[in-house]
């Protein structure tokens, strides 16, 4: 292959992406897949469900851990939440592949940006940016490869939590107080949105995220519930003025816990006949 030249107009810039396509290259996506196939389709792995959920001191980040490949469980312990810098995080849903990479890629990004500039982007400008790297994704998403990720962190200008939802096409969409993408998206957004309130403790914020995985789990099939036997939990992590922090799998555990027992509780009243007087008298009138 040779060196590619391009006339001015036609100058592709620093974007390599735009660089191996302007030379006529193109990622062969599905190549290598005609053995592994689901239904006569190409078995690629898929992310499910995440949720974002701003509280007093900043936002939770959390996300089950279950991959799947059509009707089959494909990974059960895959991370879906991950830091994109030290106030900020990104978490994936969608072909898992093609989103570990744009992750990676985001990442690399914001560290060169802050590198060569000498501070980092606004939080504001590091959405716009995920956003672009979505956009790009569309012809893959057109092929059955569609990755939507949610971004959060703690903005230092507004000194708050602000999180942001996308579409397949890159659309950015800032939500004020909690956003959900994945399959399971729609029974972790119901619950989510009965529990929510103005001013949540991080503990409550991190309770209820743990709440609507664990009912998007028992509603779809696709999203992963807490598995003890494993000891397989949700990557949950919390972003503040601090930075961007991940819980432990032992008190995710407890929380699972505490979130049980009350449920049990909550069922056995249910259960309970309260005791009714129904001696009517000898003549039972």
């Amino acid at each position: 292959m040779t060196i590619p030249f391009f006339r001015a107009e036609d100058d592709p810039g620093p974007d390599f992406i735009e660089l191996a396509r302007r030379s006529g290259l193109r990622p062969l996506a599905l190549d290598g897949l005609e053995h592994a196939t689901v239904q006569g389709r190409p078995e690629i792995t898929h992310g499910t469900t995440v949720v974002a959920i701003r509280h007093a001191d900043g936002v939770v980040m959390a996300g089950d851990r279950r991959a799947t490949a059509g009707n089959l469980i494909a990974h059960r312990a895959i991370e879906k939440v991950f830091p994109a810098d030290h106030h900020s995080g990104v978490a994936i849903a969608g072909a898992a592949g093609p989103a570990m990479e744009m992750v990676k890629l985001f990442q690399l990004q914001l560290e060169h940006y802050e590198k060569v500039e000498g501070h980092a982007i606004s939080l504001e400008g590091k959405a716009n940016q995920l956003g672009q790297m979505v956009r790009s994704h569309l012809p893959a998403a057109m092929q059955g490869m569609a990755v939507v990720p949610l971004f959060a962190g703690y903005d230092l200008r507004r000194r708050a939590g602000r999180l942001f939802q996308y579409d397949v096409t890159g659309g950015r969409y800032e939500e004020s107080n909690f956003a959900a993408t994945g399959s399971g998206s729609l029974h972790a957004s119901t619950v989510i949105k009965l529990g929510f309130r103005e001013g949540l403790a991080r503990g409550e914020a991190v309770d209820l995220a743990i709440s609507a995985l664990f009912e998007a789990a028992d509603e779809d099939s696709a999203t992963g519930g807490p598995d003890a036997v494993r000891g397989i939990y949700p990557v949950i992590a919390v972003i503040t003025a601090d930075g961007f922090a991940r819980l432990g799998d032992d008190e995710i555990a407890e929380r699972f816990a505490g979130l049980l027992e009350s449920m049990a509780e909550r069922n056995a009243v249910r259960r309970r006949v309260p005791e009714t007087s129904t001696d009517l008298g000898e003549d039972g009138a």
